[in-house]
């Protein structure tokens, strides 16, 4: 079903391996899903170059953004941290991120994490640019760093949402989107009843592509395209069509991310 509205996938990795055979075909399969701009967020230094080729080979669809994953924080991380400056020097990107605090796989460098998204947090408001913030297992942390460096200079999104409707309300009131995914769909994260109860005028769409697909495709590797069952999803949460959320959260990445 060919809907009205544009759909914007805010947070895709399809830069990676996994999409190393088919990538036109991949981006082919959005543009034809009404998905008409992808996002994508860098890992660390062994992502630039396959992120940035991308950008370059599709840049009326795909938009870079420059930063440092939580998850590739260890000893070395302030070197990454030099590399992510001298590319925003070098180039025009979209957003700082993915950025942030990840405590479910590893610990072991929760100050370096904390620092690393601190320094991160700074660069954003220097460029004047949206951080896109990785939380898992890290909402409190995460939320007391934006709170300290949050002089109405901040904004962005607290990318693949999984909280309660309070942590919502609180990401709200610091300026910032909600990004759903494919959680949403999932039978029993509860999050479905979160997100009911959150305007669409704080949403943005995201598929975290090849992770996290959405209901019905749970199995197979994620992509943009899928994007158009998030988006029904949300539709049917709030008794609205799909052109009516496509246009809303279409209408909020624009303007966050400045594209």
């Amino acid at each position: 079903m060919q809907i009205l509205e544009m759909l914007i996938d805010t947070h895709s990795h399809i830069y990676s391996e996994d999409y190393k055979d088919d990538i036109d075909e991949v981006i082919t399969r959005a543009y034809d899903n009404d998905v008409r701009k992808i996002m994508l967020p860098n890992i660390d230094s062994s992502s630039i170059k396959k992120m940035l080729d991308l950008a370059d080979q599709y840049p009326q669809i795909c938009y870079p953004m420059m930063g440092l994953h939580p998850t590739s924080v260890s000893e070395d991380y302030q070197e990454e941290l030099e590399l992510v400056k001298f590319w925003l020097k070098r180039r025009p990107f979209y957003g700082i991120g993915e950025i942030g605090i990840d405590l479910y796989w590893e610990t072991t460098y929760l100050e370096e994490q904390s620092i690393a998204f601190r320094q991160q947090l700074k660069l954003a408001k220097e460029y004047k640019l949206p951080a896109v913030l990785h939380v898992r297992e890290s909402f409190d942390e995460v939320f007391a760093i934006v709170e300290q460096e949050n002089n109405n200079d901040l904004n962005g999104v607290f990318h693949s949402f999984t909280g309660t409707t309070e942590q919502a309300k609180k990401v709200i009131e610091q300026g910032f989107k909600i990004g759903v995914g494919g959680i949403v769909t999932f039978k029993n994260s509860g999050l479905d009843q979160v997100i009911g109860q959150i305007d669409p005028k704080h949403l943005i769409l995201e598929t975290d592509a090849p992770y996290l697909t959405p209901v019905p495709l749970r199995g197979k590797r994620n992509e943009s395209s899928y994007l158009i069952h998030i988006a029904r999803k949300i539709a049917e949460l709030h008794d609205i069509s799909v052109n009516e959320v496509a246009k809303v959260t279409s209408a909020n990445a624009t303007e966050l991310f400045g594209i």
